[in-house]
Formats: C-alpha cells, sequence, structure tokens
C-alpha cells in the first residue's frame, strides 16, 4: 500500500449508486437508490423517481421537517436498516454556516448522505528540533473502525455547536486537555472526502488543527473512545501509513496533511504532488 492509496480510498464513491435528497430544490443529502425505494414506503414525507428523493413542500418548518424525517429514520432504525441510535442530533446543511434546514439523529447522516463536518487536532511535541505525533489506539467497541489509530482529539460537530466550542469539548474528553491549552491549537484548514464505508456514504468536511504541546503533557481520555495513546516519530507514522490501514480511514487523511505541512514530506516523494494536490480534491 502506498499513501496515495488512502487518498483514493476516500474520494472512492460511486455516485451512480445514489440519489439526491432535495429539499425546497436543494441537495441535503444522497441517498443509496434501494433505500430509496424503501423511503417510498412514506409518501406524505417524501416523492420518489428515478431521478431524486425529495422532501414533501408541505413541510416547511425546522421543526416539521425534523419531526417528520425523525420519524423515517426511527422506523427504518427499529427494522434494522442501519444501527447505533446515538441520541444526538446533527444539523442538515447545505452550507456550513447557513441556518440548519432541519436536524438528523446522527447514526442516521451516513444512511441519508448528509454532508458532515468534524475537527481533527493533530497534536505534536517538537523535541531536539524534530516533530513526534501522538497517536491515540480507538478502543475496541467504537462502531466505527474499531482499534484503528486515531488523533489524539477527533469529533463531530453536533448541533448548535461551533468549530472552537466542539474542539475544547473534544480536547477535555478525549485527551484531557485543559481549556487554557486547547486555546491554543491553531486552524491548518480543512479537508473534504466522501466515499462509502460499511455500506453508506461518508460525505464530510474536516476543520483540522494543530496544537503544540508541552513535552510533560500526557494524554488521559476520558470518554472511553480512545484505548491508549503513544507519542510517535513521524517516520515511524509514516511507515504505518505507508504498509497498510492501521490509522482511521480520515484519520490518514489529516496525518498524511500533516507531513505535507511540516516538511516531512517534501517534493522529492514521487507521489507528493498527487499528494498535495489529492487531499484538497473536491466535488459537489
Amino acid at each position: 500500500m502506498s499513501l496515495i492509496d488512502h487518498i483514493h480510498r476516500c474520494q472512492s464513491a460511486d455516485m451512480r449508486k445514489f440519489l439526491p435528497w432535495l429539499i425546497v430544490g436543494e441537495t441535503a443529502g444522497w441517498v443509496r437508490r434501494d433505500i430509496a425505494t424503501r423511503l417510498a414506503n412514506y409518501p406524505t414525507v417524501l416523492s420518489v423517481d428515478d431521478s431524486a428523493v425529495r422532501l414533501r413542500d408541505h413541510l416547511a418548518s425546522f421543526e416539521h421537517r425534523s419531526a417528520a424525517i425523525g420519524d423515517v429514520a426511527r422506523d427504518l432504525y427499529e427494522a434494522g436498516v442501519f444501527t447505533g441510535w446515538r441520541n444526538e442530533w446533527f444539523p442538515v446543511l447545505t452550507r456550513f454556516g447557513a441556518a440548519p434546514m432541519m436536524r438528523l439523529e446522527r447514526s442516521a447522516v451516513p444512511m441519508f448522505g448528509v454532508h458532515g463536518y468534524g475537527v481533527h487536532m493533530n497534536g505534536f511535541v517538537r523535541e531536539r528540533g524534530r516533530l513526534k505525533l501522538w497517536v491515540g489506539k480507538r478502543a475496541d467497541n467504537r462502531p466505527i473502525e474499531p482499534g484503528k489509530l486515531d488523533h489524539l482529539v477527533a469529533g463531530g460537530i453536533s448541533l448548535g455547536m461551533g468549530v472552537q466550542e466542539c474542539l475544547a469539548k473534544e480536547c477535555e474528553e478525549e485527551a484531557s486537555i485543559p481549556a487554557a491549552l486547547a486555546a491554543c491549537a491553531r486552524p491548518a484548514g480543512a479537508l473534504r472526502y466522501r466515499m462509502e464505508h460499511q455500506g453508506w456514504l461518508r460525505n464530510d468536511t474536516l476543520f483540522v488543527y494543530d496544537l503544540e504541546l508541552p513535552a510533560d503533557f500526557t494524554p488521559v481520555n476520558k470518554d472511553g473512545e480512545i484505548a491508549s495513546f503513544r507519542l510517535m516519530e513521524l517516520d515511524e507514522v509514516e511507515s504505518i501509513l505507508s504498509a497498510g490501514e492501521d490509522f482511521k480511514f480520515n484519520v490518514a487523511l489529516v496525518v498524511i496533511d500533516f507531513l505535507i505541512r511540516h516538511g516531512h514530506l517534501t517534493p522529492e516523494h514521487p507521489d507528493y504532488s498527487d499528494l498535495a494536490l489529492g487531499l484538497w480534491r473536491h466535488e459537489s
């Protein structure tokens, strides 16, 4: 496996398998064609044809849309179509920063192909002029990529939460980083990907942050999502990435970005151009 394979993996969605989900004419998500057939069983909520799934126009408010689609999602969950109900709301947005069109149960977001947003933070230490990266190992009970390697801090942005607020919350819960130290994290851009994972569409944007940590800082996980942490040399990180899929799929993208931005990967790398350009590939 090579580094570029991680990017290809996260840009692998075959959109011919999906129909756009439209709310007042705007694309709110993408629905697998077989799921669209099931959604046709809710004609007071959704209209379905060969070109699109459309939310009925009479569902014109945030609350009416949220309630109607929430009932549909609950039915499909109880029928075993998808799993992992979390009782956590995510916004349905056509553009980040716009007013949400409705809310949706987090576990239903991939089924509806809704654009999700999250924060991913690289926590690093500077030692004798070299950078080392804190790497977490996901707990074996995680519903997505159990046991895979992860960031020091990462999480989805739920309804009503800002990016910085989400980052501070995840810093505290995932690594016991105090608020004053978390506030030193610096934004380092955003990455977008669209892939099929566990049978559903992951259609996500990640807001990337870097945080330089004191040499004597040791992260401690509080929410049970991370089983352990290890401070790694960047050569080891690159070697693990090049060897296979030990890193969680989207974490691999952010770590490759980190290696490029901090000069560990240089233009002498045979895939440098494809890596650098591929990370910022954007599809509407």
